[in-house]
């Protein structure tokens, strides 16, 4: 009986130890890391990311253009209000070469008998934008003239000069066109031999030419254009004794081209 008794009591006093030793064995102490002199962080979970909101798809039509293009604008951007693309302002060029190429054809009638007077030129000049619209400049130029005395006499002058010109545009591609030269050419004159025979004497004369007239532009390109001028000549004719009073005849038809200088602009 006594026996029985002992094994009771061994039997009732593991089934207290046991629980404690497994409840020691599970808790164990956590290891500091962190380095030496800073407190250990407490371990916690990273804080959830807030939903980014998602619009529901709709199936409403996506808004039109506000952008339409029009017949100044194909596509669709506007130039400031008041211009459009043929409106813009071109680009000005202040100094321009201008070059001319000029025939003329006149006859006189004389005591002598009629004289007729085939003229070419050409004349380079450099020109200068004093506004949009006025422009002035110097040049140089050459005549060739073809005299043609009645009888069938013909006689070739040469004659070369100095040239300043101005001009005024006065509405859109007209303009107006004064010119003044100096030239030195060569000339003739009249030396009545007999009541019936004239002699023919070469000679050299001074020249003051004052032409006025209008012309036409044609624009190529932005730098390039074409006039073509007709010019009164204030100085044509012939004196009394047949010599002529001026280089041209009448009138003096020129063919310019104008070209646009990059410089000074």
């Amino acid at each position: 009986m006594k026996r029985i008794l002992l094994a009771l009591s061994l039997a009732g006093t593991g089934l207290l130890v046991t629980p404690a030793a497994v409840q020691a064995q599970e808790v164990k102490p956590e290891l500091n890391t962190a380095p030496p002199g800073t407190a250990p962080r407490p371990a916690t979970p990273p804080a959830p990311r807030p939903a980014v909101p998602v619009p529901a798809p709709t199936e409403e039509p996506l808004p039109a253009p506000t952008v339409k293009p029009t017949p100044n604008s194909p596509s669709g951007l506007e130039f400031p209000k008041g211009t459009s693309a043929a409106e813009q302002p071109k680009e000005q060029y202040k100094y321009f070469l201008y070059g001319n190429v000029g025939l003329g054809y006149t006859t006189n009638n004389t005591v002598y008998g009629q004289i007729g007077q085939l003229s070419a030129s050409i004349g380079p000049s450099i020109g200068y934008r004093v506004t949009d619209k006025f422009s002035v400049g110097p040049g140089i130029s050459y005549t060739y003239n073809n005299y043609y005395f009645e009888g069938g006499t013909r006689l070739k002058r040469n004659s070369l000069g100095l040239k300043a010109f101005a001009q005024y545009t006065v509405y859109k591609e007209f303009f107006v066109h004064a010119e003044y030269e100096a030239t030195k050419a060569e000339s003739f004159d009249l030396v009545p031999a007999s009541p019936t025979t004239v002699y023919i004497v070469p000679t050299k004369v001074n020249y003051r030419t004052p032409l006025l007239g209008v012309g036409y532009r044609s624009e190529i390109s932005d730098r390039f254009a074409a006039d073509i001028v007709v010019l009164y000549n204030f100085n044509n004719g012939y004196k009394s004794d047949g010599t002529p009073l001026s280089q041209y005849g009448q009138p003096v038809i020129r063919f310019n081209f104008l070209y646009n200088l990059k410089f000074g602009r």
